[in-house]
């Protein structure tokens, strides 16, 4: 049998065509709604337009930050020490003086309510010992995950020419962000909060977080030239989405259009999480070291559908009767048929889950001489 490649397997997980969002509109000229689980986009308004972010750029600035932290490299309690040129910053900050020290906990909370650029420097200056080295690990993560629009050019989303990207790609590093470090949530979903023993106070820039059902973040970002930007991230009923806006006219009326948006997913999709209705069988496998494999379901059974859809799924599966050896885990064995009424909505490959090698000389002359003693 042949291996299915990692990204062939994710294709299979939702079949179709989603419908044109056509049923919501947003007055931003660049938008684009994400499911975060799937990736699926469920809505995109000129979605490549090279815009300026502001400071949505500190997701990624966020996301290296955390990556170092998950990975063991960084510590919640580690001391952070300001520079000159952190506290040179100016914008949206809480006033660092320089060779203060915060703790990167405290100044992830600083970057995620407040938008403090000093901050976002200060990070990026302790993990790569310059802004300047950051800047490079930030561009590099962005072609990582297929951000092709972008450049970055400052830990911050000050002005500076160069420093672009779009929709597409704030949706990309978002859905990296939440989806593989949920604990950011304990940083993007306060709305009210201090500092320096309550002497700083922080109110969240992002009002979703305040008045929008289920939101769990992420980030605004406003300069006179990027005008009012916003990465807005909900979850109800299992299903997180990500509602990027760029470029809109006033503060409010990104919010609203990234309320649209959410409003519109939530009302139009169910994100449905696949398990099986009863353990698969081993499969014989001929002239295998053992007599059978046993099959798995391939991870990432989730299921993105209309709601129409979600409701009344059936399931069925198809094994191979046999199979021959060598067998190597992630084989496949089968598929698992998912269905609403009459439409086939997934099909789900199901996969060798260890290895079974061929049989040797020696192994077989044994089972044989075995099976003739046992005949006698």
């Amino acid at each position: 049998m042949r291996k299915l490649s990692a990204l062939f397997c994710a294709l299979l997980l939702v079949l179709g065509t989603l419908p044109a969002a056509s049923a919501v509109e947003v007055a931003a000229p660049s938008a684009l709604l994400m499911e975060k689980e799937t990736g699926t986009i469920l809505f995109a308004k000129d979605e490549h337009a090279v815009l300026e972010p502001a400071s949505v750029t500190k997701i990624m600035t966020l996301l290296l930050t955390m990556e170092a932290v998950d990975s063991g490299q960084l510590a919640y309690d580690d001391m952070v020490t300001a520079s000159a040129h952190a506290c040179s910053m100016g914008g949206s900050q809480i006033w660092l003086k320089e060779n203060e020290q915060m703790s990167v906990s405290d100044m992830i909370k600083a970057v995620c309510v407040v938008s403090a650029n000093d901050c976002a420097v200060a990070l990026g200056e302790h993990l790569a010992g310059s802004e300047d080295a950051f800047v490079e690990r930030m561009n590099a993560r962005a072609r990582e995950l297929g951000m092709n629009d972008t450049t970055f050019k400052n830990a911050t989303g000050l002005p500076v020419a160069g420093h672009v990207t779009s929709a597409h790609d704030i949706a990309l590093m978002s859905r990296e962000l939440i989806l593989n470090h949920p604990d950011i949530r304990q940083y993007t979903t306060i709305w009210m909060d201090s500092l320096r023993g309550g002497e700083s106070q922080l109110v969240n820039t992002n009002r979703l977080v305040r008045f929008f059902d289920g939101a769990t973040g992420l980030k605004t970002g406003f300069t006179a030239s990027a005008l009012y930007c916003l990465s807005g991230t909900a979850e109800r009923d299992g299903m997180e989405l990500i509602a990027v806006i760029m470029k809109d006219a006033s503060s409010n009326q990104r919010f609203e259009d990234a309320k649209a948006l959410l409003s519109y997913g939530f009302s139009s999709y169910a994100l449905r999480k696949i398990a099986l209705d009863a353990p698969l069988p081993p499969v014989p496998v001929t002239l295998g070291s053992q007599a059978t494999v046993q099959p798995v379901l391939a991870e990432g059974g989730a299921l993105l559908l209309e709601k129409a859809k979600a409701g009344n799924l059936a399931q069925s599966v198809a094994l191979a009767e046999s199979v021959d050896a060598p067998v190597a885990p992630g084989d496949a064995l089968g598929t698992l048929t998912v269905t609403s009424g009459d439409e086939v909505v997934a099909e789900i490959p199901i996969l060798a889950g260890e290895s079974v090698p061929r049989v040797t000389y020696s192994q077989m002359l044994l089972r044989v001489l075995r099976t003739a003693f046992l005949a006698d």
